[in-house]
């Protein structure tokens, strides 16, 4: 199923921000978040008391390059930390109330831990630089998946769902998708990762060069794109996007890695972005460059790029806060004049 955006509940919401007692459109983008929020929900009472993580986990044949400083078997370290409980999202999610689920949806070693979702296509993809990431049949199921957990979540209640992800490499595969997309120039959209050296960073270019070379992935095909330069992780929080608009909840945006993912899914189903909300503009070279060719606009600017879905839940928060004032007294309940909204106030 679809589930359609309301606009005549985002109007309501955006009518009711008119009558809070302040200025108009004093809290910018959580604002508009808010009335984002309202058009999904279809209702301007607005809840988000249930919130949750997916940190989509899988490995990348590219590694095989030298485009990273350490290898693939960190991913399932991290995975097994976030299992636990001690993991940097967990750390944050904890104060931002928030559930965390971690996925694996191909890393090279299994995690034999039960908290970890077995949503597993394969032991990591091809090496992009001399082939192919995965097979069709491959990405349709890494996309199944995450869509499928999405729609699930959002049986069980929740209403707003991250998306993060965890996987070695996933910088280079990121910005191998991007630059099919959109055409730029690798070096305008490949940054340092994890701290790279010149020489790395240099090897993680050169990687990403050839992959585009010999795959050719068809930039009007955005599901081609993802199955000859993506990843299984990449391909996951594609599906998580898309079934955000099946399923009508709310999808954040992450940071770099996770808006790749949204734009993939917004080229493949344009009403995804009305179910998607940004929430932070990651420091990666193209971070803001994802951003601006989705037309969204995120709520911080603090120079992160951790991933484990840390920025979408940073920006959690900030929604309460912008729910309490939304929630808050009206020019009525203190006997004051309301502000007009014209003259560019609106």
């Amino acid at each position: 199923m679809n589930c359609a955006y309301s606009a005549q509940a985002a109007q309501a919401a955006r009518r009711h921000w008119y009558s809070v007692a302040k200025p108009l459109n004093s809290l910018g983008v959580l604002e508009d978040m808010v009335v984002k929020l309202a058009g999904i929900q279809g209702t301007e009472q607005v809840e988000i008391d249930r919130r949750c993580c997916l940190t989509f986990c899988a490995d990348n044949g590219v590694v095989q390059e030298g485009v990273t400083q350490t290898d693939s078997s960190v991913t399932a370290s991290v995975a097994r930390s976030i299992a636990r409980g001690t993991g940097n999202i967990c750390q944050m999610a904890r104060v931002a109330r928030c559930d965390v689920f971690p996925v694996d949806v191909g890393m090279l070693q299994k995690v034999d831990d039960p908290r970890v979702f077995d949503r597993r296509v394969a032991a990591g993809t091809g090496n992009i630089a001399i082939g192919p990431a995965m097979t069709p049949d491959q990405c349709r199921a890494a996309i199944r998946a995450g869509e499928e957990l999405v729609c699930g979540m959002a049986e069980k209640g929740y209403k707003l769902i991250a998306t993060g992800e965890m996987g070695i490499g996933n910088t280079t595969t990121a910005s191998a998708v991007a630059c099919a997309l959109t055409g730029e120039a690798v070096t305008r959209m490949t940054g340092r990762g994890a701290g790279l050296s010149d020489e790395g960073l240099g090897r993680k270019r050169a990687a990403i060069e050839r992959a585009l070379n010999v795959n050719r992935p068809d930039p009007q095909d955005a599901r081609d794109v993802l199955m000859k330069v993506g990843g299984f992780d990449i391909a996951a929080m594609v599906g998580a996007f898309l079934g955000g608009a099946k399923c009508g909840v709310a999808v954040l945006v992450d940071g770099f890695i996770s808006s790749v993912a949204a734009l993939c899914a917004q080229r493949m189903m344009p009403e995804t972005k009305d179910f998607m909300l940004a929430t932070h503009v990651s420091r990666e070279p193209a971070g803001a460059l994802m951003l601006e060719a989705l037309g969204l606009t995120p709520v911080i600017t603090a120079g992160m790029a951790l991933g484990e879905g840390t920025g979408a839940v940073a920006a959690m928060p900030l929604l309460d806060m912008a729910l309490a004032v939304y929630r808050g007294a009206t020019f009525d309940d203190i006997k004051v004049r309301a502000y007009q909204p014209f003259g560019g106030g609106a």
